[in-house]
């Protein structure tokens, strides 16, 4: 964003910082300025020059040329501009002698390109009702100041002079001078009626009436500043609608009144398909999603973007009908996009403008207009259809807020002053403030009174303010139970092995179904972030068997665990989020057997003393190979194999348990168990069972017995007899006592009573 030195100088009375100090005083309190650089410097030595003689010089498109400068004499200069002839009034620059053609040439006639006043090199300046010697009435040295516009962002009233010229005055304590008169707008109606079909996306839309229009090229003046701000001008009504957009951030657009059918202003949006011819040339097809200004025959212009073609002015316009309105900031950012068109008008119209805005330039185009198109008329008052919204509630904090906020002392009087200076209201009253926002500050920009501090912060400048870390006591937390809780069980599975891997929450319809876990039991995603992840997850289990399938290609065996959350959903609630982990056991060799009761060792790992009882398999896992685990009465999980149409290679057994029913059944206080101080007795009983026969009932019957001593009794191993259709299964029994060394006599009857319970 371009700002002239000239211009804010204009607005800020007294102004005496030069410019390249304004740019730092900007930087610092303000937003971030990326230089300074001159414009029009040659401008202080340019004349008034009249062209006395101008004779071709044969062979050749130059002209020889004797100029009367006043200031610098008489002089002989070669011009090679096809308008060049004696008796015009041109602009002389002495650049110097050189030799043009064997002919000396001393100085230059100049173009209004060479002089930074346009874009025109086609001809020198032509110049009335001045004499030889004078400067070029309105021209002078500017320096442009320019500010990046990311940090513009926020400060829609900074995309224009009169805001940057309001943070200048309050930054140097100069008085700020409004350019604006809205008395030129007379108390009468308006002549267009105005019907916005929606506020919410045209709070304000306010338009007045001109004739005896003349369109012609802008004063010199008007030019020279709009092009040194990067704007090119066009007509004495477009630069007029430019210099207010530039000057008060207020964006403009100019109809032909004669060309409007009807008597009625339209803000609607769209219909679906409609077709926009634009201003440059091109056609849009539009939709419901894009505002648009119509007439009686249909939209005129893409508000907040670009003007329409047929309602163009022209340079047979004689009547004009002036628009100033204020668009809802996404919507225009939305239309630009569809359109791909960013305009000046539409970056200003996306930074959420304050509708007060709407009639202030109006009037300041009313001064304007006069200035450059002799004997233009208003015609009525203002259009004006507007729906005010509530004014800000007043912003209140204390003096010592104020002070523990900044990190340093600061006066009531100066907190006061620079907010004055910053046109925010003030009332105070023993050291408590009340503080009202302007408009164009209410726009998503100041509602909480810590912005206020940054805004007496910035000022006072953040130097100022001694480097000091603020006092905080801290202290650790204490560590949340469930956490600390699957951190052990994260500890006690990586010690086993495994590797953890992470999941994404998401599956997608395929892999429920390879589930059959219900689609509609899932919640939808709206957006997702990727296709195939739409749902969000009930199981850890389909991307578990994704971990396998991808890694069963480069391992032969491998130890996974997950720990995430199932996500349920809950009817008029949030969703129930169950902590799981999921322990996985793949080899590629060997029918299983072994893996399934290295994962129920593991169980007893993480759950000591749990037990694994069979239970009916569900569709995807191992028709005998599936079963509970139960620990301190409850069930917490599952213990089984994936089903062999599951994994394509080698065989996966999991052990997939509850987290939150874990935590909830660990036990709580352990006693101290002291070490035995007598030795036990350990021996070994085989039963011959069914081939069916679960080796944790067999547990169960010796646990039960009451065999006096009985310290502990282990499963070992199993023996298959195919031939006569039963197996073998071995134990191992520990007998002790905790006061004495057990007598021969006592094992063997308890061996004895072992023997003949099992066996029986």
């Amino acid at each position: 964003m371009k700002f002239s030195y000239n211009w804010i100088h204009e607005l800020v009375d007294g102004l005496d910082v030069p410019a390249e100090e304004m740019g730092r005083l900007i930087t610092l309190k303000t937003a971030e300025c990326e230089g300074v650089e001159a414009h029009g410097a040659m401008l202080s030595e340019v004349c008034v020059a009249r062209v006395l003689t101008a004779e071709k010089i044969e062979g050749t498109h130059l002209t020889l040329t004797t100029v009367e400068t006043g200031r610098y004499g008489l002089k002989q200069v070669i011009c090679g501009a096809p308008n060049c002839r004696a008796g015009m009034l041109t602009a002389y620059w002495p650049l110097g002698r050189k030799t043009v053609r064997g002919v000396e040439s001393d100085g230059m006639l100049s173009s209004a390109a060479e002089l930074g006043i346009s874009r025109d090199g086609d001809g020198i300046l032509e110049l009335t009702g001045v004499e030889p010697g004078a400067p070029v009435a309105g021209l002078k040295p500017d320096a442009i100041v320019e500010i990046d516009n990311k940090s513009l962002t926020h400060r829609p009233d900074l995309w224009g002079h009169f805001g940057m010229a309001r943070e200048v005055a309050a930054i140097t304590g100069r008085a700020l001078q409004d350019p604006v008169d809205m008395g030129l707008i007379p108390d009468a109606p308006g002549v267009m009626k105005v019907d916005v079909r929606d506020f919410a996306l045209c709070p304000r839309y306010s338009c007045l009436a001109f004739e005896n229009v003349t369109i012609g090229p802008s004063p010199l003046w008007l030019q020279y500043r709009l092009e040194s701000i990067g704007l090119n001008p066009i007509n004495n009504i477009v630069d007029v609608t430019n210099w207010v957009m530039a000057e008060l951030a207020q964006p403009m657009h100019a109809f032909d009144l004669d060309k409007i059918q009807g008597d009625t202003i339209i803000v609607r949006t769209a219909g679906e398909g409609e077709s926009f011819a634009a201003l440059n040339d091109n056609t849009y097809a539009l939709d419901s999603s894009n505002l648009v200004i119509a007439d009686a025959s249909g939209a005129i212009a893409l508000a907040g973007v670009i003007g329409g073609g047929p309602s163009a002015i022209t340079s047979e316009t004689t009547r004009l009908l002036l628009e100033s309105a204020n668009f809802h900031a996404a919507s225009v950012r939305r239309t630009s996009s569809k359109v791909k068109l960013r305009t000046d008008a539409s970056m200003r119209f996306e930074k959420s403008q304050d509708p007060e805005n709407t009639a202030r330039g109006l009037a300041r185009a009313v001064a304007l207009l006069r200035m450059v198109s002799p004997g233009i008329r208003l015609v009525g008052g203002l259009s004006d259809a507007w729906r005010k919204a509530p004014a800000p509630p007043p912003i209140m904090f204390t003096h010592g807020w104020m002070q523990r906020k900044l990190g340093r002392p600061v006066s009531e009087d100066e907190v006061a002053g620079i907010l004055e200076r910053l046109a925010f209201g003030v009332a105070r009253e023993n050291g408590r403030f009340t503080v009202t926002v302007p408009g164009w500050r209410a726009t998503k920009d100041i509602s909480i009174k810590d912005d206020l501090v940054e805004e007496v912060g910035r000022m006072i400048g953040y130097a100022s303010i001694p480097p000091q870390a603020p006092s905080v006591p801290s202290r650790v937390p204490p560590l949340e139970p469930e956490r600390a809780f699957q951190r052990r069980v994260r500890a006690a599975l990586t010690a086993q092995g495994f590797t953890e891997v992470y999941n994404y929450s998401f599956v997608n319809e395929a892999q429920a179904a390879q589930f059959q876990l219900p689609v509609a039991e899932h919640i939808r995603v709206l957006n997702p972030i990727a296709a195939g992840q739409e749902l969000l997850r009930t199981s850890l289990l389909p991307n578990i068997l994704k971990n396998i399938e991808l890694n069963r290609h480069n391992f032969e065996h491998f130890r996974l665990f997950e720990i995430g959350r199932e996500i349920h959903k809950r009817a008029g609630a949030l969703p129930e989020e169950i902590p799981c982990c999921a322990v996985v056991l793949y080899s590629k060799e060997g029918d299983g057997q072994i893996g399934l009761f290295e994962l129920k060792r593991v169980a007893g790992v993480l759950m000591p003393g749990c037990e694994a009882k069979p239970t009916e398999p569900r569709p995807f896992e191992h028709p005998h190979r599936a079963g509970t685990i139960w620990w301190q009465g409850a069930e917490m999980g599952r213990l089984f194999e994936f089903h062999p149409s599951m994994v394509e290679a080698g065989r996966a057994q999991v052990l997939y348990v509850n987290l939150t029913a874990m935590l909830a059944a660990e036990p709580g206080v352990q006693k101290y168990t002291p070490l035995r101080r007598f030795p036990t007795s350990d021996f070994d009983i085989t039963v011959t069972v069914a081939p069916r026969a679960l080796a944790g009932d067999v547990l169960v019957k010796a646990k039960g017995l009451g065999v006096p001593n009985l310290v502990d009794a282990a499963y070992l191993y199993e023996y298959a007899d195919a031939a006569k259709g039963t197996k073998s299964l071995t134990f191992r029994f520990t007998l002790g006592a905790a006061d004495r060394t057990l007598t021969s006599e006592e094992i063997t009857a308890a061996q004895e009573q072992l023997r003949r319970a099992l066996q029986g």
